[in-house]
């Protein structure tokens, strides 16, 4: 199986540049912080997703992922895909998006699938996050 050449060169550019692809974490004390963690055991496949929310604007994006190039590509595009966005339009990203835009080949496709996962999760944890601090307001 052959990756594509765009898989290759995110996967050759985050290993030449990690910071330049949102490579990292943020601190997970700040309220500001949402985070999404998915795996795929029969791979091995790991992503953890942290949103930086300005409001309900993604303001920024930071990934951490263990697994293959397609992972690792797929973690790059949505570094790209979210940044900017409301978490509205976040959560109209599919994973056959990130499948076509990476030209991921049938067995890889548990790659995108992970990447739509994480940022659904980190939505929901952002969601969480936003209902506890309404609740928060309403009782003081």
């Amino acid at each position: 199986m052959a990756y594509s050449k765009e898989v290759v060169d995110r996967f050759e550019s985050v290993l030449a540049n990690p910071n330049a692809h949102g490579v990292g974490r943020f601190d997970p004390k700040d309220p500001n912080i949402a985070t999404g963690v998915v795996g795929a055991p029969a791979c091995g496949d790991v992503m953890k997703l942290d949103l930086k929310m300005n409001g309900d604007t993604i303001e920024d994006v930071k990934f951490k992922t263990y697994g293959c190039g397609s992972a690792i590509a797929s973690s790059t595009l949505f570094v790209e895909l979210l940044r900017g966005r409301t978490i509205e339009q976040a959560k109209q990203i599919k994973d056959k998006e990130i499948a076509e835009a990476l030209e991921l080949p049938p067995i890889k496709l548990h790659c995108s699938v992970l990447a739509e996962e994480g940022i659904k999760r980190a939505i929901e944890n952002w969601d969480e996050k936003s209902k506890h601090r309404r609740h928060n307001q309403t009782n003081s």
